[in-house]
């Protein structure tokens, strides 16, 4: 998992004005704790801390904003559904793996 072995050409303009955005999905475990369909809310607001202490050590094209789902407004939760980041309530797959909670 180390980014500089990787042997990638640089993309060329007209290939880099394709990529609007990119994002990050944390799909996995991370040591010590369940998946997501056995993880308790005590876990979750572990997890939650860990994840945010290491984002927010993020400098330069990876620095971003975390938006916590028990706090953010209306407006952005909206804004990030329809830019493809969360995903609507209700999901069924989500519901049917526990965790749309």
């Amino acid at each position: 998992m180390d980014y500089t072995k990787l042997d990638c050409p640089e993309f060329t303009q007209e290939e880099k004005s394709y990529i609007l955005s990119t994002r990050i999905r944390v799909g996995r475990n991370l040591a010590d704790f369940p998946l997501g369909p056995g993880i308790s809310k005590d876990q979750r607001d572990q997890v939650e801390h860990y994840v945010v202490t290491a984002l927010n050590k993020f400098q330069g094209d990876l620095k971003g904003r975390y938006y916590a789902l028990g706090s953010m407004s209306e407006r952005d939760r909206q804004q990030l559904i329809d830019d493809h980041f969360l995903f609507k309530e209700g999901d069924r797959f989500l519901q049917a793996a526990g965790l749309n909670r």
